[in-house]
């Protein structure tokens, strides 16, 4: 069941955007056709391999490869050495900056192998099974280190040191001693001693999650071949091939003119795929043989080597006047980041308290390496942790102060005009419409049972621009094509269909959306941080803009009338002289070649006015008081979309976000064992909810368009995944009356908390 709800304002009407067609890729995935990283085949292709450290954290010593070289059918063996020994160079992507030279040693270690699935050496052989026993005879001599995987105890004085050259920034004064504290980001308003003096009431706690992975059901995969002439194309399954590009440039010390990566269907990434593990890799053994070479992993060395999201622990303590006024906030966050820096503790500062005016808080994250894998993005990365904390402890002020926690959050809400924690003032946001949505909502009224609970809690994302490139070509039938740089992970291919079709005036079915590669348009960032639909979109309506000027132009030519006597109006010239009647689209299309040649335009730019967003949501559960378990027994999740272009597909956003934070909040988790290996490398071990787990997730979409986009929108696709960590909690808590603390909340500590009271 979905809601729209539209703020009170005169509301445009379109005939496309905010209709629901059928997803032009979708036959072509219900059916199998669809070609994604693993499915292309090349003549000659072998198979690439990687070999993976066993351990944690270790110094190598020596890598001889002597046997596997010599074994028949193996046609490459690289490893570091193969490899330019890079500088450090931040680089710009996406939500945060990424390190290249850290890329470069996650894809290959250099001197040490700093987590179990560390790559040392890759092969490619004539089949898997050679590569397999090729990785077999090569020989690791390490020297094994203490290793830390614990976040707290990785920042404690005397820890195993993970690299001698991060020095803590961020610190004044700058410190002379190495530590695996990469990064401290502080954030300040006010006086918090003065803030905490007027409280009559404070709620304190300390939070921890773990480690989770985005749980993608396509591993990575790609093909690469570099030509005798060394022009390289890579096909790879990512969130953004022209990143694909510029990091294979950089790894394999290339110009990126020689390297074109066409862009495979994705099968999920969630910010996962955002960066590279194996295409520099297949590419430098390509090069080394000089046959393609196809990799793909296996789901171990998915969960054992590409990002999880962080573990964390969460500080939190809140103080508010008896009127529910919250008057300071002091907030500490610890976030993982594995084994190179770059947790996501930034924006989990930036949006701990993006949804309250507070005057008075200062908000402390901290990013700390740990022997486990580089973590990377995971849906609004960073937000859903700080969230789980400040939730709770919100909830926790609600219950001393004996109010309602939708009314506390009313009151201290942000509204327009207001000054966000992070800095902006905001404009055109729905976060009130979203709380009174879901206060006003059936569900909210709903009785409960014996052992069941209700909980509340909200969430944020700023949302980002960026460069775009679109193209807008008009065919000699009167159709039209739309490619794009951003691969299609949630529904993209659609929504700029919609948006080229609405500006022509074409039915959607006469707009064909294409992924281009990197040799066929424009650059374009990544597809992350709910980009897509907003910076994408303004390129493609601009072009698509472009293209009704000059097709106006071509229709007065025809006429001979001035350019201010044609209007467009239903995919049609019209003229002001009724007696020039009307030339459609597909007859000016057919006139081209008579009134200045092909039909198009491109557009490149950097958007900028992305619509921040906010959700509200409600979770009731059940809780078995025998066995500790929950059951989701309904859930209904309120968000301020902007403008929803295609509704269906923004309520499979939300739902979507939804399923993966009650994951996180009660199934979800890393575990390591007493040497540092990941126990449960696998969906068997590593359960994340299936259809059976969860209820239908009822959506309500609030439709406060932002007025720097064409059509009003706002992403969608982070704000979902930040409030269901503190919902879940806080129904939890409702249920058995025992606020926990610790993620996941499994059926041992649930059971454990129950017996406890």
């Amino acid at each position: 069941m979905s809601d729209v709800i539209d703020r009170p304002a005169a509301k445009a009407q379109f005939k496309v955007v905010g209709t629901r067609p059928v997803r032009p890729d979708g036959a072509d995935k219900v059916t199998g056709k669809a070609a994604y990283g693993a499915d292309l085949m090349l003549p000659g292709m072998l198979t690439g391999k990687i070999k993976r450290s066993p351990h944690a954290h270790a110094r190598i010593i020596a890598i001889d490869t002597k046997k596997a070289r010599a074994l028949a059918g193996v046609k490459a063996v690289i490893t570091a050495a193969d490899f330019p020994d890079l500088a450090s160079e931040e680089m710009a992507g996406g939500e945060s900056a990424a390190n290249v030279r850290d890329i470069a040693l996650n894809c290959m270690a250099r001197n040490a192998a700093l987590y179990e699935g560390h790559a040392v050496a890759a092969v490619a052989a004539t089949s898997a099974s050679i590569a397999d026993e090729a990785l077999a005879l090569i020989e690791v001599t390490y020297e094994v280190l203490p290793h830390v995987i614990d976040v707290e105890a990785a920042m404690a004085p005397g820890a195993p040191l993970l690299h001698a050259d991060i020095f803590t920034k961020g610190v004044e004064p700058a410190p002379t001693t190495p530590s695996n504290i990469a990064h401290r980001h502080d954030l300040t308003r006010g006086d918090v001693n003065a803030g905490f003096a007027e409280a009559d009431a404070i709620a304190e706690g300390r939070y921890t999650t773990a480690a989770v992975h985005q749980g993608y059901i396509e591993p990575h995969a790609c093909v690469a071949t570099f030509g005798a002439d060394g022009q390289c194309q890579v096909w790879s399954a990512s969130q953004g091939h022209f990143a694909v590009r510029t990091l294979c440039a950089k790894i394999l010390g290339l110009d990126t003119s020689d390297i074109r990566v066409t862009p495979a269907e994705i099968g999920g990434g969630f910010g996962g795929k955002t960066t590279v593990y194996l295409e520099p890799l297949a590419l430098a053994l390509s090069r080394q043989c000089g046959a393609p070479v196809r990799m793909v992993m296996a789901r171990d060395e998915v969960f054992r080597a590409t990002g999880p999201t962080s573990g964390a622990v969460i500080e939190v303590k809140l103080g508010a006047r008896r009127d529910g006024t919250i008057t300071a906030g002091q907030i500490v966050l610890k976030y993982q980041a594995g084994a190179f820096p770059g947790s996501p503790v930034h924006p989990g500062v930036m949006t701990a308290l993006a949804c309250y005016d507070i005057p008075n808080f200062t908000i402390t994250g901290y990013d700390v390496v740990t022997n486990s894998p580089k973590v990377t993005a995971y849906r609004a990365p960073g937000a859903p942790i700080s969230a789980f904390g400040v939730e709770s402890a919100v909830d926790d002020l609600a219950l001393k102060l004996g109010m309602d926690p939708i009314a506390l959050r009313e009151k201290n809400a942000v509204r327009d005009g207001m000054k966000a924690a992070y800095g902006p003032t905001f404009r055109n946001i729905g976060y009130v419409e979203t709380l009174e949505a879901i206060r006003d909502h059936p569900h909210y009224q709903a009785p409960l049972g014996p052992n069941q609970g209700r909980g509340v809690a909200v969430g944020f994302w700023f949302n980002i621009g960026g460069d775009s490139t679109a193209a807008v070509q008009i065919t000699d039938d009167g159709a039209a094509v739309v490619a794009t740089g951003n691969p299609d992970i949630g529904g993209s291919r659609a929504s700029m269909a919609m948006m080229a079709a609405e500006v022509l005036g074409l039915p959607i079915e006469k707009v064909r959306p294409i992924v281009a590669d990197t040799a066929s348009i424009g650059y374009s960032m990544l597809t992350g941080g709910s980009r897509t639909t907003f910076a994408t979109g303004m390129a493609v309506t601009q072009a698509a803009q472009q293209i009704v000027t000059d097709l106006k132009r071509r229709a007065a030519q025809i006429w001979e009338v001035a350019v201010d006597q044609v209007e467009w109006l239903d995919g049609a010239a019209v003229c002001r002289d009724p007696a020039k009647g009307e030339l459609t689209l597909a007859a000016l299309a057919a006139k081209s070649g008579e009134t200045g040649g092909p039909i198009g335009a491109q557009v490149s730019l950097n958007a900028q006015g992305a619509g921040p967003g906010f959700g509200a949501h409600i979770c009731d559960v059940e809780v078995d008081p025998e066995t500790g378990g929950v059951t989701i027994l309904r859930y209904t999740a309120a968000q301020d979309v902007g403008r929803a272009i295609h509704p269906a597909y923004v309520e499979g956003q939300v739902q979507g976000g939804v399923a993966q934070g009650i994951g996180w909040a009660l199934n979800e988790e890393y575990i390591f064992d007493t040497d540092g290996k990941m126990e449960n490398a696998g969906f068997l071990d590593y359960r994340v909810p299936v259809a059976s787990d969860l209820p239908m997730i009822d959506t309500i979409l609030v439709e406060v368009a932002n007025p720097r986009h064409p059509f009003g929108a706002k992403g969608v696709g982070e704000v979902p995944i930040v409030p269901p960590l503190g919902a879940v909690a806080n129904a939890v808590r409702a249920a058995i009356g025992v606020r926990m603390t610790d993620l996941p909340l499994s059926p041992p500590k649930i059971r454990a908390a129950i017996d406890g009271r």
